[in-house]
């Protein structure tokens, strides 16, 4: 089996349950989560989201949000007065051009301030059961690096490296088991390469074991 597909194979037996980890209801949820996840764990915007849908339960109610109000309630996922003005804008652009609905295409959603690639692939994978590409996160485009999956930096280039070399059925569940991955074994600091199931064709375990 060649490496690639033998690291994947590993990784989603060592990692059978991953998924997002992001808590929404709908696919406007999702997007307003994603774009709040920029430069911030998910743990922290599942706490700020619950309340934050609870007060702006629909994009008409984000479009018309006093812009201050809005950047307060996002204030922990920090870069909050971009943000707001991301989801805020978007949301105007949901409601005018979509009747306040998520667009289903990424052409569409690559419309919206705030959201590129990766943030697109988010919503069209698990608001719609779309998958297109593969979301390129901080930890996906880390272990990419470091697995000698990809040799890029930048997160669309990374995008194509491993589109060529996952098989596309697997696109949904390799970012995800990635993201698993690093939070528990391949930590951007210092990871755990003895506990690694894929030290053996891993071309940095070495440099980390040393």
């Amino acid at each position: 089996m060649r490496r690639e597909l033998e690291i994947l194979e590993r990784l989603k037996k060592a990692y059978p349950g991953a998924r997002i980890a992001l808590r929404f209801e709908n696919p406007l949820q999702l997007l307003v989560a994603t774009i709040l996840s920029a430069q911030c764990t998910d743990e922290r915007v599942n706490q700020v989201t619950p309340e934050l849908f609870r007060k702006y339960p629909d994009a008409r109610a984000f479009a018309e949000a006093d812009l201050e109000e809005l950047a307060e309630a996002i204030k922990p996922t920090g870069f909050y007065q971009q943000k707001a003005k991301y989801i805020k804008e978007a949301c105007r652009i949901l409601v005018e051009k979509y009747g306040g609905e998520v667009p289903k295409s990424m052409e569409a959603l690559l419309e919206l301030p705030g959201v590129a690639r990766k943030t697109a692939n988010i919503v069209l994978a698990n608001a719609y059961g779309l998958v297109e590409g593969i979301p390129v996160d901080t930890h996906v485009r880390r272990l990419s690096q470091r697995l000698g999956l990809s040799r890029q930096k930048d997160p669309n280039k990374i995008e194509k490296d491993l589109m060529a070399l996952i098989p596309r059925e697997d696109w949904a569940v390799i970012p995800y088991v990635l993201q698993a991955h690093g939070r528990k074994i391949c930590t951007a600091r210092k990871p755990k390469c003895e506990k690694c199931p894929v030290k053996d064709l891993c071309p940095s375990a070495g440099e980390y074991l040393a």
